[in-house]
């Protein structure tokens, strides 16, 4: 599966080889039949083999995904040497070819491939897949995996096997042919790896009816899956883009996570030898695919085009099918580049991705462009002072439009969020104040009120020492009453929960009145708010230095006007590229731009200091508005994707005032079971206004 660009290790299966191993058998999973229950040991209910391409992603064959019912699977795979093995719903999002009559029980034509999205956010390693423009080069030994029924019991299975040729050609799925070893049934839907590159190139579909060996379908046939007809406003409108920016994220982010001491896909390519495109090192090439994964993808196939015919010349060979996205285009590199001129080439290349058109822009866009420069003049260093002054010429020449474009992206995002502030005028809402009693910890006393467009709050019941089981049961009738008062036609009024700062990670958005009842936070909007500021503890206990109470009100009036007038940028305050760590000090987090949106990471993670101490600190300075999700993860997890989502959730929303309903609707689109949602699993909103004061704590009326 190699050209020759990059030698291996030599004498046979080393260190390196077993590490890769164990990293393609990680990412390995199996497919079973939907609603398998507690039969998922048994071989009835296997379908076949696949393997994580991205979160929450699995690649397979069409005619493994498709032997299920209904385009629902059951996705088992192992979250880690000795954790066990973990089941969890999956989707077949597409098939290639999309729509096949009459296919056979068990069989589909090539190229048959299919997707499978995971109905929820797990935990779980992805393998490496090549950007290469094609799979097969030459003779070479690959190496696969995948699951069997091996004396009645479902078993792992891999192996290696030789490229024998192809068959069939580009336009009806060009198939590899493979030889030297029994491919077992069950395996079809398992990975292809180049044990030379470490890097997975196929999908194994099928196996020979006499004799050893089958075929496998190289992974850049997923370049033909469809491309969005009409306007693409978002990441997830083109499903081939959606994937692999992920899967070039997560490796990204993998590879710099400081709390993971495994071994990643760059460190057993590293060992390996590899040198991808003769340029640099795996490592490089990790985290510059990781950079163009922030990017916007191409405009369209042309505009890529346009960009390798400009570097390459109009006749060199494009590769089909097609590349689609900036890794494409990276690896079609690899094919015509010369040693002298590797690196030059690929700077080139990165450049123009930089000014190249944008089917949309998105918050990240500018930092990302900003990365990418950092990037190609560092890379630059060792090409001579020629050419770095030519870069610096062009970056002059390219850099004024995209200020240009960036400025103009943010007067926008300004405009809406004042024009939205003209426009929304106060709107009743419902709270609820809950209180613990100190000396008996397991039982609330609460308050539900309605708030008046005027101002005014009016008590509409309240009860004493509530076990917390028994919460939702005592406060259904009340909230129900104040939902009445409030809610407009399509438009659910926001409840407010002022909690005592102890208790601010209560799921209070996770109630349920009845057992068939959605989530509340998926009904309406659902915020906290800290309802015993004047009685936070003092400096000796948690806080470094308080401010007068006058001054902390003035420093929270004055974040709340800025973040609603202009919007705000999120700042996750304790997670470092993957790392818990301590939430800066009250007198630090006072100091951040009042642009600032504090993001909580890791929430549920008590190494550190406890929970509500680094809610504590958020809300002693000043802050009026944060973010942070209370769903438990592992020490290790990858959470690259949380942070680029919330940063684009935050900026997106333009004033903080739209901040409810957006958390809202990611609550309702989890409801759903949208997949884009997924990253918000266990999100939290606190939105206090500084304005509202809560009955009893300010000069407002409080009707009898």
């Amino acid at each position: 599966m190699t050209d020759g660009h990059a030698p291996g290790a030599p004498g046979g299966p080393g260190n390196a080889h077993r590490a890769l191993r164990d990293l393609v058998t990680a990412a390995t999973v199996r497919i079973h039949r939907a609603g398998a229950g507690y039969a998922l040991d048994e071989p009835g209910t296997f379908l076949g083999s696949g393997y994580f391409v991205a979160p929450e992603w699995v690649l397979t064959c069409a005619h493994v995904a498709r032997s299920g019912e209904g385009g629902e699977v059951t996705v088992v795979y192992e979250t880690g040497p000795g954790r066990g093995t973990s089941a969890v719903a999956g989707d077949v999002a597409t098939t290639l070819p999309p729509h096949v009559e009459g296919v056979v029980r068990g069989s589909w034509p090539a190229p048959d491939l299919a997707l499978v999205r995971l109905r929820e956010s797990v935990d779980h390693d992805c393998a490496y897949v090549t950007e290469r423009p094609v799979a097969y080069y030459e003779e070479a030994k690959v190496l696969y995996s995948g699951w069997s029924v091996v004396g009645g019991e479902l078993r792992r299975v891999n192996g290696t096997c030789t490229v024998q040729g192809t068959l069939g050609g580009w336009s009806e799925g060009e198939q590899i042919r493979l030889g030297g070893d029994v491919l077992p049934p069950g395996v079809s839907g398992g990975p292809v790896v180049d044990p030379v590159r470490g890097e997975v190139v196929g999908v194994l579909k099928s196996q020979a009816d006499r004799g050893l060996g089958g075929t496998c379908t190289g992974v850049e046939q997923l370049r033909s899956l469809p491309v969005p007809t009409g306007e693409v406003r978002g990441e997830d409108a083109d499903l081939y883009q959606a994937v692999f920016r992920a899967h070039d994220r997560y490796h990204r982010d993998r590879q710099r996570h400081p709390d993971y001491d495994g071994n990643t896909w760059a460190d057993v390519q590293g060992q390996l030898g590899a040198r991808p495109g003769r340029a640099f090192s795996p490592f490089e090439r990790t985290r510059l695919l990781g950079r163009l994964a922030d990017l916007p993808p191409p405009a369209s196939t042309g505009e890529l085009f346009g960009i390798l015919e400009s570097l390459l010349g109009s006749h060199a060979a494009i590769p089909h099918p097609a590349p689609r996205a900036w890794r494409d285009g990276l690896g079609a590199l690899y094919e015509s580049s010369r040693q002298d001129g590797a690196l030059e080439l690929v700077i080139d290349y990165v450049v123009r991705v930089m000014t190249a058109e944008r089917p949309f822009v998105d918050a990240d866009t500018k930092s990302a462009e900003r990365a990418l420069w950092r990037w190609a003049w560092r890379a630059a260093e060792s090409l001579g002072v020629r050419y770095r002054r030519q870069l610096a010429q062009r970056k002059v020449e390219s850099l004024r439009p995209l200020l240009n474009r960036a400025e103009y992206q943010a007067e926008a995002q300004r405009a809406r969020a004042l024009a939205h502030g003209a426009e929304g005028a106060p709107r009743p809402y419902a709270l609820l104040e809950l209180e613990q009693l100190g000396w008996e910890r397991d039982r609330y006393d609460w308050r539900v009120s309605v708030g008046r467009p005027d101002g005014e709050v009016v008590r509409l019941g309240e009860d004493k020492r509530i076990p917390l089981a028994e919460l939702t049961g005592s406060l259904a009738a009340p909230l129900a009453e104040a939902f009445r008062q409030c809610d407009q036609p399509w438009r659910p009024a926001v409840l407010q929960v002022a909690l005592p700062h102890q208790l601010l990670g209560l799921d209070v958005d996770a109630w349920r009145f009845a057992p068939d009842a959605p989530p509340l936070g998926a009904h309406r909007p659902v915020v906290v708010r800290c309802a015993d500021r004047e009685q936070l503890p003092d400096e000796g206990d948690f806080i470094d230095r308080q401010l007068p109470a006058d001054e902390e009100q003035h420093e929270r009036e004055a974040r709340w006007r800025w973040i609603h007038a202009y919007g705000g940028k999120a700042e996750v305050l304790d997670c470092e590229d993957g790392l818990r760590v301590s939430v800066p000090s009250t007198e630090s987090l006072r100091g951040l731009p009042h642009t600032t949106v504090p993001v909580l990471c890791r929430y549920g993670d008590h190494r550190f200091e406890d929970d509500p101490v680094a809610l504590l600190r958020i809300v002693h300075g000043g802050y009026g508005v944060a973010l942070w999700r209370r769903r438990p993860r592992q020490p290790d997890a990858v959470c690259g994707e949380f942070h680029r989502r919330v940063g684009d959730t935050i900026a997106e929303a333009g004033s903080a005032e739209r901040l409810p309903e957006v958390v809202h609707a990611l609550r309702v689109g989890l409801r759903a079971g949208l997949r884009e949602t997924n990253w918000a699993d266990g999100i939290a909103l606190f939105y206090d206004d500084p304005s509202l004061h809560l009955p009893g704590t300010g000069d407002l009326l409080e009707a009898p």
